[in-house]
């Protein structure tokens, strides 16, 4: 396809107010809409979905929240072929979360299109379940840069029927490296295809990659939404990952609220939030994607009714959904956008109500906090997650509450008889008795509540502990501290576990005689290891291996993903290294694999995290 480089001026002209019935699309699309309960489309859907449909390639100014899934998606399941059993369609998001949740909107948005299968393909995922979606025909394919092009690269992925390509977020995609990656797969596509470019800003970058890869594209920009919640009280909690479950049951066990929504990241994790309530006794339902209408419907008025009291859900799942009982919302896991966040608290604070949103925030995850506070120009209270002591405290004192009501109401001589000949018979005092039959029916047995007391306040020191950690290891804006920050601090062995403001130092077995570059190793971190740009310090490429600064600690599953990936067809058997850091002015010791005497690596050959030494589209 040639590239046409005129770029006409933005689309920002106010849509008048549509239904989603009178933009054009198939019956069976609307259907899903309406099963979803939306009836008017956002700005952006009113003005992408008309054009995608027109056969014209976009590009999209708008953040996450703002509804540009359905923007792209809609019209996309409408230009495919569900009777075709190939793959027509590849979206590029720059995180597996983000993948995950588009492909789980995507399998939403197809639910009346029989035979559309929809796959997600990321690292940090077992490879062969992806090849045989690809290998059955999945038509769509929503992926981080890193496993499409291994798919590609191993023959699992066929490019010849793509007809539709979506890059989602590029901005981040840039900021992340992923330029060479993005020019593979659409280098790759045929020529004949229709593109959908969207991102928060329109840097020049973007605009060279809209400029090469997309003809005529009609420009669409919308402005950001308001982030005002002002009835809702926005707090957070450091909470480190495997206490989550444990500190949401105590949460809603001293929580007033009528009822409470969970917000999970994954369908798959609000599966097992869900049951997890369940077993502890919590009344409680998930609903995902792919829960039935008939089902949703159900479930959302027994919420209503009061027969339920917590709803765990994902953002695809509770989009629409308007219940006044909502008193608190919990985001299990952060959103993966600011706007995003502004969309689940808002299920709280409605019909004139107060609401509380609090935010579990594990303690490598406080830079991320600081950009939900930017956007919502709020700055969120930091709480303590209770502990079973206040869990029995909380219970005991809605006991006493309806003391008063039950004597009123009478019919207690059954059991002042059995008290009065306990009493009779043991030398109990009345006090102990009262307070033993108190701690019963809160279910504190003595040690047992004890002992998960102890645990807890175990838990909440081991947070501080690593939310203090984490605190040396970022600046305000949460970016990592690596070695443009704290180079004085990097004297003495560098050898074994180097802990600290810089993380510790790992050690890749892929240099740049292998063809390693610094967007693929970096490709490689975040996608099989589940890790932010923000985790990594710099990375130093040598001859036949890398090193490379982690902040985040990593557990040996998180290692053998990583050692798994591949980069420039070699794989990384990432370890922690146990040598001296290499000097640059000096010989280096024998044996050792480390840069030869007096080598500065090149300069492409050195990356750090910071915005400015991000590689850029070309």
């Amino acid at each position: 396809m040639s590239s046409d480089t005129t770029m006409p001026a933005p689309t920002t002209t106010e849509t008048p107010d549509l239904t989603f019935a009178e933009l054009g699309m198939p019956e069976a699309l609307n259907q899903a809409i309406a099963d979803l309960g939306f009836t008017i489309p956002s700005p952006i859907q009113a003005q992408a979905i008309p054009a995608l449909l027109a056969g014209r390639d976009i590009t999209g100014v708008a953040q996450t929240g703002t509804g540009k899934t359905a923007a792209f998606g809609l019209p996309m399941l409408a230009a495919l072929d569900a009777n075709l059993r190939e793959t027509q369609a590849i979206v590029l998001t720059p995180t597996r979360e983000l993948a995950m949740q588009v492909a789980e909107a995507i399998e939403t948005f197809a639910k009346h299109l029989p035979g559309m299968e929809i796959v997600a393909v990321y690292g940090g995922a077992p490879f062969v379940p992806q090849q045989r979606a690809l290998g059955r025909g999945a038509q769509v394919v929503v992926g981080t840069p890193g496993r499409v092009i291994d798919h590609m690269e191993r023959g699992t992925l066929k490019m010849d029927g793509i007809r539709f390509l979506v890059l989602d977020e590029a901005d981040e995609m840039l900021r992340m490296g992923f330029a060479e990656e993005v020019e593979k797969v659409f280098t790759a596509a045929p020529t004949e295809r229709q593109v959908a470019l969207f991102s928060a800003t329109m840097p020049a970058p973007i605009r060279r990659v809209a400029q090469a890869h997309l003809r005529q594209p009609v420009e669409i920009a919308v402005s950001r939404q308001s982030s005002t919640v002002s009835a809702v009280k926005q707090t957070f909690a450091v909470v480190p990952f495997r206490h989550k479950v444990g500190a949401l049951t105590r949460v809603l066990a001293t929580s007033d609220a009528d009822a409470a929504i969970v917000f999970c990241r994954t369908r798959g994790a609000a599966e097992e939030v869900g049951s997890a309530l369940i077993e502890r006794g919590i009344s409680a339902a998930t609903i995902s994607g792919d829960v039935a209408q008939k089902e949703r419907e159900k479930i959302v008025e027994r919420l209503r009714s009061g027969a339920l009291d917590v709803l765990v859900a994902t953002d695809v799942a509770a989009r629409g959904l308007d219940v006044d009982r909502i008193g608190l919302v919990v985001n299990f896991d952060l959103p993966g956008e600011p706007e995003a966040y502004v969309h689940r608290i808002g299920r709280t604070g409605r019909a004139g109500r107060t609401g509380v949103a609090l935010s579990f925030v594990t303690p490598a995850e406080r830079g991320r906090l600081r950009g939900i506070e930017r956007t919502t120009r709020v700055t969120l209270e930091e709480i303590e997650i209770p502990t079973p002591a206040d869990v029995s405290a909380h219970k005991s004192a809605s006991t006493l509450a309806q003391v008063s009501e039950r004597v009123g109401a009478g019919r207690l001589s059954l059991y002042r008889g059995q008290i009065e000949a306990l009493l009779a018979t043991d030398e109990l005092d009345p006090l102990d008795l009262a307070a033993a039959l108190l701690a019963l029916s809160v279910g504190d047995d003595g040690p047992k509540a004890r002992a998960e007391q102890l645990a807890a306040e175990a838990e909440r020191d081991e947070a501080k502990r690593l939310a203090e950690r984490a605190k040396t290891r970022t600046n305000d804006r949460g970016e990592s501290r690596g070695r443009y920050e704290d180079r004085g601090e990097r004297g003495g062995d560098r050898g074994g576990d180097r802990r600290g403001a810089i993380g510790t130092r790992y050690r890749l077995a892929v240099g740049f005689t292998h063809g390693a570059q610094p967007s693929g190793i970096v490709g490689a971190l975040t996608n099989e290891g589940g890790l932010n740009g923000k985790d990594l310090g710099k990375i130093d490429i040598f001859p036949s291996f890398s090193l490379v600064d982690i902040a985040a600690p990593m557990d040996s599953q998180t290692l053998d993903r990583i050692s798994r990936a591949r980069v420039a067809g070699k794989p990384l058997r990432i370890a922690v290294d146990q040598g001296p850091a290499p000097r640059r002015d000096s010989a280096e010791r024998p044996g050792r694999d480390h840069a030869p005497a007096g080598r500065r690596p090149a300069r492409e050959d050195r990356y750090e995290t910071r915005p400015k030494r991000q590689r850029t589209f070309s």
